[in-house]
């Protein structure tokens, strides 16, 4: 069994810390996007078999991968806690002002900045921008031992101000602003229900299935034994639905990615300064706020990621299918999702630079969890 990544050594590598699938996690992940791209791009009328059947808008192979996805994760949630993390304004604050100003803010900037000759792809920029994470973001930051109990209140929190906030923010950013700067406006025709519905499905589900997991669970066997039995039983299905996923997302539209290499590079560009700015900015405020590791690296990974799923769908309602504003969308997870792998091992190698605390539970460990995987 591999080393608890909390418990070993601080001055041991943070690879050999890992286990053998946490370890080649970016190697996996890679192969599922080449994959993807691949069977998008040899396989004859895949992307459409694929889209056919949509939920919200968005694929139901994707719908059912994300799901699947974020099931194992939500349900080792520990729910009885969650009242340490409403209560942590350190956290609440910072995560509220990063994801709903900031995050959307720059985002606008850098479309202007790095697209100003390519209107489609910019506002499929900002429409990513003004969709925070609620997915995926669950996924990294498990790996990057943070908080699970911290990212379900971000989340849960990220999902109400997106059904309540993102048609307005749609508004401001497309339309408002741009014509305060005296620049092109773009219309933004999406309801609230079409979000709440989106919040409800890739959300909802899952959460609810965590939560009545782990109570009925812990009612008919005990804590001991859902944490040591069951928990590393439905734990592999993660990383499952995770690499179902991206090859599912990339062989949609590996055809449009590979044969439009030029125009994915220039999308590519502000979402990597996106990515990067955001993640290293929310590290350094936890870190000056007073925040511990797990905290910190929550709220860097819930300020950093965006809700993919939910900008593809609204991409694809208001300008289409095959709009540059939806290639746009889809190209958001071909770049977040390996620079977001990769910000895993950065998180866990800025880890020293934390105070370590004398015992770590083993409730923040992904290397355990590979361990059942492998």
């Amino acid at each position: 069994m591999a080393a608890h990544p909390m418990t070993a050594s601080p001055a041991a590598p943070v690879a050999a810390r890992l286990s053998f699938v946490d370890r080649f996690l970016a190697v996996w992940i890679l192969l599922a996007m080449a994959a993807g791209l691949g069977l998008g791009r040899i396989v004859p009328g895949l992307g459409d078999a694929l889209a056919k059947v949509t939920v919200t808008g968005v694929s139901l192979p994707i719908a059912l991968g994300l799901l699947v996805m974020m099931y194992p994760v939500l349900a080792k949630v520990r729910y009885d806690r969650l009242d340490t993390v409403t209560r942590d304004r350190r956290l609440l604050v910072p995560s509220l002002v990063l994801n709903w100003v900031l995050g959307p803010a720059l985002m606008f900037a850098l479309a202007w900045l790095l697209l100003p000759d390519l209107p489609e792809y910019r506002t499929g920029l900002i429409i990513v921008g003004l969709a925070r994470c609620i997915a995926m973001v669950i996924i990294w930051n498990d790996l990057a031992c943070g908080d699970r109990e911290a990212a379900a209140v971000l989340v849960a929190l990220n999902s109400v101000f997106q059904v309540i906030a993102f048609s307005a923010l749609g508004w401001f950013y497309l339309t408002v602003l741009p014509g305060w700067l005296g620049l092109e406006q773009t219309g933004l025709d999406i309801s609230v229900w079409e979000i709440a519905r989106s919040v409800l499905i890739f959300l909802g589900i899952p959460l609810a299935a965590g939560f009545l997991t782990r109570r009925l669970g812990e009612r008919a066997k005990g804590r001991a034994w859902y944490e040591t039995k069951l928990i590393p039983r439905i734990g592999p299905f993660a990383l499952y639905g995770l690499l179902f996923t991206i090859v599912v997302l990339f062989a949609l539209q590996g055809d449009a990615i590979t044969s439009q290499p030029m125009d994915v590079a220039r999308i590519a560009v502000p979402l990597l300064v996106y990515f990067a700015v955001m993640w290293a900015g929310s590290m350094a405020l936890g870190k000056a706020v007073g925040l511990d590791y797990p905290r910190t690296t929550t709220l860097a990974f819930t300020a950093a990621g965006n809700n993919f799923e939910l900008a593809i769908a609204v991409a694809i309602a208001t300008f289409g299918a095959t709009s540059g504003q939806a290639l746009a969308g889809v190209v958001g997870p071909l770049i977040e999702v390996p620079v977001l792998i990769g910000l895993v091992y950065v998180a866990l190698a800025a880890r020293r630079y934390f105070p370590q605390p004398d015992a770590m539970t083993a409730e923040h460990a992904p290397a355990q969890e590979g361990s059942d995987r492998a």
